[in-house]
């Protein structure tokens, strides 16, 4: 369901969210992107509408805020992963 470029940057940066590991394998971290329903969108406009749809206020955000929003996790490919903490 989630590529591998979601899952690895999940596992990597996972502190950005949270304050101790919640997955420490590849496994564990597809597993816990399923149970919490992360999204995986192409860009930073599809972040805003997620986000929006979701009941954020981020009218009043700029693209470099929602970049670094902690459950916004930016993919090497230019997507973006968002996580719901």
């Amino acid at each position: 369901m989630y590529s591998k470029e979601c899952i690895e940057s999940f596992l990597k940066n996972q502190g950005r969210l949270y304050d101790e590991p919640v997955a420490e394998t590849l496994e564990e971290a597809e597993e816990f992107l399923e149970d919490c329903m992360a999204v995986e969108v192409r860009n930073i406009k599809e972040v805003r509408e997620y986000l929006d749809e979701a009941g954020a206020d981020v009218s009043g955000m700029s693209d470099e805020e929602l970049k670094e929003a902690c459950e916004v996790f930016p993919l090497p490919s230019g997507g973006y992963l968002i996580v719901e903490g």
